[in-house]
């Protein structure tokens, strides 16, 4: 049976910024916000996602990934039993739930760093922490310096190879996983965290949930150092590289920047990553929305449609559905994680029509089990224009693109395989030529190319 993970098409929501919560945790008073995220629980299955991200929701000082406390749910969302209701609701929408997991480094009020801040070499916490120095100092003044996340000294490292560390955040885990029932976790920069703890949390994880998924953050380098074989490591991480390549092959019409990337990763006969399901996305909390990187805004249709339908996890950023815009402000990342009104958004997007096309985009993805797990096969290529199949077995989705802001684009697209095929959305019967599929694209256009007489999606 296909594990819950290999299908998914997410949602993620950044909820300190999303409920408008104060940006530092000043007060002892828990405030309850979780009926903003509840109000989009709905829209967000209704466009067709099967999982929401949403995190980070540990107790912190500001941004969320300075930890204080790992068992309690930030006071500014609410508490515990709010977060409890929140995926029990998901779960009854049909959605999974998926939390950040901020492991690599805790916030200087967290109870071990504050012990060794007042018990100095007394302190049983020393060896938490990676780089503990009585001779040193940071600009914090403590009389001892530390090692902390780029310097960042409100985010002192942990050390992860101290067995200890690893038997607590491990509870942590079975806590959040017994009190809240989470479908899985995005471990916050997994590119810093130890590989023996990676395998431990593999192993208590699994036992604890089968299906249970570990998602990394990961920027740079070999994204396969992370997942290994598959049963060892983490089951996905970020797919940075094809984030760039998304929007920078329309600003710049060059969709052979997209393929080659394709190519690169999960091409049959050599694909770095072939076999392996990457977490894809177009934008998050940490980079600048969609709208604000395209040149061209039209460009959104087919940038969706590539994230859909290429290989991949893919993932929406909440808000961006409606294409709002936001661009980070120097170190400043609340531009990019704002708090929005649901209905407001409704009555007035950014991009008219944007969020409906989303829709249809992922009405006939869970319409097409290839979409998600079938075989990729370039099928045309131009700077401009680019077209793919996903196949597995009988079943195939083809994925027509042009970036062309200026004109239409005539394609003939070689058949996959025989048969008849149809627009996937209009239902029109598309023309076949010497085995060519010939279909008109207008500028920023797309087209969703399938077998004619195939059913209708479960819904």
């Amino acid at each position: 049976m296909t594990p819950w993970y290999e299908t998914a098409v997410f949602y993620h929501i950044y909820p300190i910024g999303l409920t408008g919560a104060p940006r530092r945790n000043e007060t002892e008073e828990t405030v309850h916000r979780f009926d903003i995220l509840n109000e989009w629980l709905e829209h967000i299955a209704e466009l067709g996602c099967t999982a929401i991200y949403i995190g980070p929701l540990f107790e912190s000082d500001s941004h969320g990934y300075d930890t204080r406390d790992y068992r309690r749910v930030d006071r500014r969302l609410g508490d515990n039993e709010d977060f409890a209701a929140y995926v029990k609701r998901a779960h009854e929408l049909g959605m999974r739930v998926v939390v950040d997991g901020v492991f690599n480094h805790t916030g200087r009020e967290f109870f071990a760093f504050s012990d060794i801040r007042k018990r100095r070499e007394q302190s049983p916490y020393c060896s938490w922490y990676k780089g503990i120095w009585f001779g040193g100092n940071t600009w914090y003044n403590d009389g001892f310096s530390y090692e902390a996340w780029h310097n960042c000294f409100e985010l002192a490292n942990l050390n992860l190879q101290n067995q200890q560390v690893r038997d607590y955040l491990l509870d942590v885990i079975d806590f959040w996983i017994d009190t809240f029932d989470i479908d899985g976790i995005r471990l916050d920069c997994a590119d810093c965290l130890d590989f023996g703890f990676l395998e431990q949390m593999r192993v208590r994880t699994a036992a604890k949930k089968q299906d249970f998924w570990l998602m990394g953050e990961v920027i740079h380098g070999d994204y396969s150092r992370y997942i290994g074989d598959g049963s060892r490591l983490l089951h996905s991480v970020t797919n940075y590289e094809l984030h760039k390549g998304l929007y920078s092959g329309h600003n710049d019409h060059n969709y052979f920047e997209i393929a080659h990337t394709i190519r690169r990763e999960f091409d049959e006969n050599g694909g770095i990553y072939r076999g392996m399901k990457l977490y894809s996305f177009v934008d998050n909390h940490d980079v600048d929305r969609l709208a604000s990187k395209l040149k061209i805004r039209e460009n959104l249709i087919p940038v969706y449609a590539l994230l859909c339908f290429l290989p991949g996890i893919p993932s929406v950023y909440y808000g961006s559905e409606f294409g709002i815009e936001g661009r980070k402000e120097g170190g400043n990342d609340d531009p990019l994680r704002p708090a929005l009104d649901l209905e407001a958004l409704r009555e007035h997007p950014a991009v008219p029509g944007l969020c409906e096309w989303i829709k249809t985009l992922l009405t006939v993805r869970r319409k097409h089990a290839s979409a998600a797990n079938g075989n990729y096969r370039e099928l045309l290529l131009t700077n401009r224009q680019y077209a793919f199949a996903r196949r597995n077995g009988d079943d195939a989705v083809i994925v027509a693109v042009n970036n062309d802001e200026g004109q239409s684009a005539c394609l003939q697209i070689p058949a996959p395989m025989e048969g008849n095929w149809q627009d996937a959305v209009t239902g029109e019967k598309l023309r076949i030529e010497n085995g060519r599929i010939v279909t008109e694209l207008p500028p920023c256009g797309c087209c969703l190319i399938e077998l004619e007489n195939e059913t209708e999606p479960d819904r």
